[in-house]
């Protein structure tokens, strides 16, 4: 790819987890493999939950700004150059003030058997 910052990533869809009407976002997958996948997301302006049931998440913000919120109430501002890890069985709620763009690495956690 040779910018993610103009890339088409696709149409954009409602935004499931979404507290503000008409929030949309999209999401463009660049390479998998058995456990490890990364892309190119993007998401409107408006305010959304996000949970990281079993696996990793490196983010590094492309364009956009916005702040997350940990449950605890504790946040930081995300912007262009913004690089953070939300682990497995994170949860916090994103605050989108200019559509943000990411580019993303998930790295799934093994499955256990008891």
């Amino acid at each position: 790819m040779s910018d993610a910052t103009t890339v088409d990533p696709g149409e954009h869809q409602s935004k499931e987890t979404s507290v503000t009407p008409g929030q949309t976002e999209v999401s463009l997958r660049l390479w998998a493999r058995e456990g490890l996948k990364t892309g190119i997301w993007e998401v409107t302006p408006g305010e959304f939950k996000s949970t990281r049931p079993g696996y990793d998440e490196i983010c590094q913000i492309l364009s956009g700004s916005g702040t997350i919120t940990e449950p605890d109430g504790s946040s930081f501002d995300i912007g262009p150059g913004t690089l953070f890890v939300t682990p497995a069985g994170w949860e916090g709620t994103w605050t989108i003030r200019e559509t943000v763009r990411k580019m993303w690495v998930v790295a799934d956690l093994p499955a256990t058997t008891d």
